[in-house]
């Protein structure tokens, strides 16, 4: 299979070529060569003839693996075919060392950054951040708070609101800006790395060996690899004398929790904004970006011209920038609450705020820790009392 780098592709001319683009639309939208020719991968099959002939053609995927059975089709369809070598992780590896190696630029592009946290996005992004902060409680003066960052678009920007809030804030705290490397590629913890820089994040990097370890497991290997990584990160915090870990989970993060659980384990219950760690002692996690919407971090991530990786393990690292694994169950609640929002724009709130307020009268049965109640254990004493109102007999919104 004939080859081409990131950097032979820059020396190339482009009106001497076809650079075949074949990663989905929302991708190609967020960042693409601004020349070329675009086709999902989805839709290539019956769109070969249009494909030019009689020109060299580069097939560029997220990370190089993708396009290599694109190239075998078209080098037997007749075609002079090459496989982008790091496709697109590759490229966007070459934009951000670039720009971490210009001092000036670097200064340059975190300060615009910064202030379009603080200007731009301050209605959909800071004030919700300070107010989830402040609504749940969920920093003290004298707290010392591992931020857990994983490399991607949600970690990255709760690491920038928490340093923010440090240097303008009325609290006093630390931050640890704690990442843990469970054995990425060298090309996703290179970006990692670089764009820590871009974003003037000073990290505190520790090793583990979790790739490695759920590499050998068949059943449930992101389970296990969440749950591991998780305890890794207590233990790290701990051992650095932090009392809280932060978490990057968002306002979608929270509704899609609260429908998968209806849905598929017939509970209601929810991600909390804080909780005490069983296991650990002193520890407490928080996640103060839980009333972000993902709009909103997305809009930021794009107006600002950044690439996070998204999943980087060894079952996923083929699309583990800008893309990710389709078909989870979290996945499905995404599209369906794409979906309500398309219907009301209040819907997705309202998912929200039920869990801010329950009616335990209304509700069949309960548990709290290992006290359970039924609405039958009281039924008759209340109704001797004032008559309830029934949610049924409610007009429609």
């Amino acid at each position: 299979m004939k080859k081409i780098t990131a950097e032979e592709l820059e020396t190339v001319q482009k009106d001497a070529c076809i650079i075949l683009d074949i990663r989905s639309e929302e991708d190609y939208e967020r960042g693409n060569l601004g020349s070329g020719l675009h086709i999902p991968l989805q839709k290539l099959e019956g769109r070969y003839q249009e494909i030019p002939k009689g020109y060299p053609v580069y097939v560029l995927c997220h990370g190089g693996e993708q396009s290599m059975d694109v190239v075998d089709t078209l080098s037997r369809m007749g075609y002079d075919a090459y496989n982008v070598e790091g496709g697109y992780r590759g490229i966007l590896r070459r934009q951000l060392e670039a720009t971490v190696a210009k001092a000036d630029a670097l200064e340059e592009k975190t300060k615009d950054i910064e202030k379009s946290i603080i200007k731009k996005f301050r209605k959909p992004i800071w004030r919700q951040f300070t107010k989830a902060i402040k609504e749940y409680r969920l920093i003290q003066d004298g707290d010392k708070i591992a931020v857990c960052i994983s490399g991607g678009k949600d970690s990255m920007l709760m690491a920038k609101l928490l340093q923010e809030l440090k240097r303008h804030g009325q609290s006093t705290f630390e931050l640890v800006f704690l990442i843990m490397n469970p054995g990425y590629n060298a090309d996703n913890w290179k970006i990692i790395q670089d764009n820590a820089k871009v974003l003037g994040i000073p990290l505190t990097v520790f090793e583990s060996d979790i790739f490695d370890v759920v590499a050998e497991i068949e059943k449930s290997p992101c389970y296990l690899c969440a749950r591991m990584r998780r305890g890794y990160l207590y233990s790290k915090a701990k051992e650095l004398g932090c009392n809280k870990i932060a978490l990057g989970h968002h306002f979608d993060d929270m509704i899609e929790t609260v429908l998968m659980g209806m849905f598929y384990s017939g509970k209601i219950e929810t991600m909390m904004p804080k909780l005490h760690s069983k296991n650990f002692e002193g520890m407490e996690l928080i996640r103060p970006m839980y009333m972000i919407k993902e709009a909103a971090i997305k809009h930021w991530r794009d107006y600002n011209g950044l690439h996070f990786i998204q999943c980087a393990c060894r079952f996923t690292e083929h699309c583990s920038i800008c893309g990710g694994e389709k078909g989870s169950k979290r996945d499905e609640m995404k599209a369906l609450v794409s979906h309500f929002r398309t219907v009301s724009s209040v819907v997705d709130q309202n998912i929200f705020r039920s869990v801010h307020n329950v009616n335990l009268g209304t509700l069949i049965g309960y548990h709290k820790g290992e006290e359970a109640y039924c609405f039958l254990d009281d039924y008759e004493e209340r109704g001797r009392g004032k008559k309830e109102a029934d949610p049924s007999e409610q007009e429609d919104a």
